[in-house]
Parts: C-alpha cells; structure tokens; sequence
C-alpha cells in the first residue's frame, strides 16, 4: 500500500513540474492542479494507513490511538480540495482574460518564432 502511494504521489508530481514547465498557460494550471493533489496525497499519508479503523473515538471507551485514525490530516485534506477549486477556478479566469487581451495563451505572451 505505501508503495502504491508513494509511487502515485511521485507520478503526480513528476507530471506536475513536466507541466509547470510548458509554454502554454493552460498546461501550467493542470500541472499546478496536479501537484495540489500530490499535496493532499501526502499530507493524507501522515495520517497513517489503516484499513478498516473507526476515525471516531466512542464515548466511555479506553482509548487505544493506534486502534483510530486520525482525522485531523482528512480535515486539511478536505479544506485544500476546496481551496484548490478555487482556485483553479480563479486561474481558469485570469487565463481567459489574458487570452482576450493578448489573443495568445503563452506564459510570456508571445508566440514562439519558427
């Protein structure tokens, strides 16, 4: 299971930065999209993995830490999904006004010369 994330974590990143560095606008903004959700992937690992684990701890029980899961990394988790819509949103925006007033959606603005 840890190498199946670790290897899903390292994918998304690795096509994250790949995208980061592109010409096009649109491309930098899925690549920043991807990298947001290599963020969440990790910050939801440091929560442990467990199967099967109650995140709730019932009332009038002993409390054993290692028999729950933490919810605290779920919770951040949660928060950054709906800030990263967002603000994907808000890029999405600025890029179609940048397209309308230059009619090109280069990073720099300008059409390469070949």
């Amino acid at each position: 299971m840890e190498l199946l994330l670790s290897l899903s974590i390292g994918a998304l990143v690795g096509s994250g930065v790949w995208l980061l560095l592109r010409p096009r606008t649109y491309q930098v903004i899925i690549g920043l999209s991807l990298l947001s959700y290599a963020v969440n992937l990790f910050i939801f690992s440091t929560g442990r993995l467990r199967v099967n684990a109650a995140p709730i701890v019932e009332k009038g029980t002993e409390i054993d830490p290692a028999a729950f899961a933490d919810p605290v990394p779920q919770a951040l988790v949660l928060t950054a999904i709906v800030i990263s819509f967002a603000t994907t949103a808000l890029f999405l925006v600025v890029l179609l006004a940048s397209r309308g007033l230059t009619g090109t959606d280069h990073v720099d603005g300008r059409e390469s010369e070949k």
